[in-house]
């Protein structure tokens, strides 16, 4: 007696596979529109998440005046298209400016060497502080941001979603042409003598123009913060505008990079009393954070 046959399948195993890969594509793709493709490990074995890959795109353009996406699309292990939505946040947030094929450095500011290199010092770090920072200023402040390469990030970080709601004071050059570029900013600059080294503006004028205002919040920046030396600063007059912004604001958050953590300066800016936040990296002495926590400082690590 033959055999009745069971039946054909429905599908051949050819259809089968072609539909799993259709299939798998699109999965692919909708991973990749919120977000979520994985990407290859870096050499630490960990995962190039968001935050790391734009930090990554900023060490390259430090030393190079071009990335192109192909090749960032290979080092991440990513298609071009997360690699182009990393670069299009990192445009809006202004660190980069895209160009046909990748993206280069942004403009550089016209300024004196001496700023240039201390804008170039420890930028990873800088970048990271600022990002942190940012977090800690809330919609409607009132702001006075000091001079200091770590301060303008802070001003370039801000998201757009707050411009509008903030009034920004400053007495420095760099923040008043980044927070000039905003829609409709409500900006007050504080002029005075201009000094080229720091990029701001110091002398009496500039503080009589100080002690006639009262900002929420002051964002500064150092050359050296200890318990017990308190923020300072090489020059006399920075430090006698920092103190002014420091006096009339009703909360200061400095924002220093690990290497001016336990250093201390020629002229004292404002006692550590002054100071209610501090942004720095996690570089920082341990042992100096927990004498500045002592003296009631609130430490964020970025």
């Amino acid at each position: 007696m033959s055999r009745q046959p069971l039946g054909r399948p429905t599908q051949s195993l050819h259809t089968c596979r072609n539909r799993f890969r259709q299939d798998h594509r699109r999965s692919h793709a909708s991973r990749e529109e919120r977000g979520l493709e994985v990407s290859a490990p870096q050499s630490d074995g960990t995962r190039w998440d968001a935050p790391s890959r734009r930090g990554r795109i900023l060490e390259i353009l430090d030393t190079e005046d071009f990335v192109s996406v192909k090749d960032l699309s290979e080092e991440f292990g990513l298609t071009e298209m997360s690699v182009r939505r990393d670069l299009t946040a990192m445009v809006n947030e202004g660190l980069i400016t895209r160009v046909r094929g990748g993206a280069s450095k942004p403009p550089a500011t016209a300024g004196s060497p001496q700023y240039s290199q201390a804008a170039s010092r420890n930028a990873h770090a800088k970048r990271l502080i600022a990002a942190r920072a940012v977090e800690l200023i809330d919609p409607g402040s009132s702001l006075f941001f000091y001079s200091g390469t770590t301060v303008a990030r802070v001003a370039a970080s801000l998201p757009k979603d707050l411009h509008s709601t903030l009034t920004i004071a400053t007495n420095s050059l760099p923040v008043i042409e980044e927070v000039s570029t905003w829609q409709d900013p409500h900006l007050v600059a504080v002029g005075g003598t201009y000094l080229p080294s720091y990029m701001t503006f110091v002398g009496p004028q500039a503080v009589q123009a100080v002690e006639g205002m009262n900002t929420s919040v002051a964002v500064i920046g150092c050359d050296g913060l200890s318990a017990d030396g308190g923020l300072t600063t090489p020059h006399q007059l920075v430090a006698e505008i920092g103190a002014t912004i420091a006096r009339q604001a009703a909360r200061t958050i400095v924002v220093a990079d690990s290497s001016k953590i336990g250093k201390r300066g020629f002229t004292q800016i404002a006692p550590i009393s002054a100071v209610n936040v501090l942004v720095t990296d996690a570089g920082a002495d341990e042992k100096e954070l927990d004498r500045l926590r002592e003296a009631g400082i609130d430490i964020v690590i970025a």
